[in-house]
């Protein structure tokens, strides 16, 4: 159960050894890589068809192979594929047993914490504390192919422990674990950018979106869990300008806000002093709630909406002063600058919900 460090195996991909072993059926030499410690090593992956089952890696000694010894590596390759299937059938059976009990989880089965521990029991896992729920969505259904294409990059990441996986069409749903406690909310992120990353490089698959919801001790949470990740995923959706940013429930901010304050709030509810702006922008042809909208998102910094909108900081300044002024606002007032921001983007949240619908 050793996984090899994540940057030798990065280093493996960018020289290509990687891609030939996945493609080929031959045996491979790989020199040493110095700038990731890795010695001269012979490898050979074992194949049913053009399926992965595994592989061989033999480090070399001081001597560098002989024929008779890659001849050997080669007839291993072929003679330990049995084996190897059996132990796959067996874990497939695994699998199918694990993946209905996290659909359980997700779908809040349980009614308490210790039917949980229970099953666990039964089915022989061990969850992780704490935990959050991952959900990754692909452009397309997920095949067999590339079921395998995640299960081998799952094995090897070392950001995360995914202690159970399922597939639900075009989405990846994981329980994620923590490898080190301390940062296991940052891990998270990373490992969502990463595995993005990694997917389109490596394997040409994209876009992918990804995102999680909180950390939770107790797994009664868990469809709490699994629809912070999927409200997430709504809010890359309504946003696209931010789908970078909203990838943590844990770290929304306020968009975490913008579900609950929707279901309690219409258009027609709006503020007069936005209405105000947008007759104006309406009768004059002016860009008075596009430059507000700019300004607020950017904390009031003029600077910054002013590069946001390719316009002067001067620019900035006077539209936000004929705001002050047709609103009847001030801009100065942190509990107005908060309720305008939010009014704007529950408005472009129930828009993008109408285009999904």
């Amino acid at each position: 159960n050793r996984r090899v460090p994540e940057k030798i195996i990065n280093s493996l991909w960018k020289e290509g050894y990687m891609p030939a072993l996945l493609k080929g059926s031959e045996l491979i030499i790989i020199p040493s890589l110095n700038d990731v410690e890795f010695g001269t090593r012979a490898a050979i992956a074992f194949k049913k068809n053009e399926e992965i089952l595994g592989f061989i890696w033999a480090l070399q000694s001081r001597d560098t192979f002989t024929d008779e010894q890659l001849s050997f590596l080669k007839f291993a390759a072929k003679e330990g594929k049995n084996q190897l299937l059996q132990a796959q059938r067996k874990k497939k059976r695994h699998q199918e047993y694990h993946q209905e009990f996290l659909w359980q989880l997700l779908t809040g089965h349980f009614q308490s914490e210790e039917r949980i521990a229970q099953t666990c029991l039964e089915l022989s896992i061990t969850l992780p504390t704490p935990y959050s729920i991952v959900v990754f969505s692909f452009p397309s259904d997920i095949t067999q192919n590339t079921e395998k294409t995640i299960s081998y990059m799952l094995s090897t990441t070392q950001r995360i422990k995914a202690s159970l996986y399922t597939v639900d069409r075009k989405r990846l749903i994981i329980l994620a674990g923590a490898e080190v406690q301390n940062n296991f909310s940052q891990d998270l992120t990373e490992f969502i950018e990463a595995f993005i990353l990694q997917m389109k490089t490596r394997f040409d698959i994209a876009p992918i979106q990804g995102a999680c919801g909180q950390i939770y001790e107790t797994y009664i949470k868990a469809r709490n869990s699994y629809d912070e990740a999927l409200y997430t995923f709504s809010l890359q959706q309504a946003f696209p300008e931010k789908k970078n940013a909203l990838i943590n429930y844990a770290t929304l901010g306020i968009y975490q806000y913008i579900k609950t304050l929707h279901k309690f709030h219409s258009d027609s509810s709006a503020s007069q002093s936005l209405k105000c702006i947008d007759n104006y922008d309406n009768k004059n042809h002016t860009q008075l709630t596009q430059t507000l909208e700019a300004y607020l998102k950017r904390d009031g910094n003029l600077y910054d909406a002013a590069e946001d909108l390719h316009v002067h900081v001067n620019t900035i300044h006077y539209r936000i002063k004929r705001i002050s002024e047709i609103a009847q606002v001030d801009l100065k007032d942190p509990f107005i600058k908060t309720a305008l921001l939010l009014e704007l983007l529950l408005h472009q949240y129930r828009e993008a919900l109408a285009k999904i619908e």
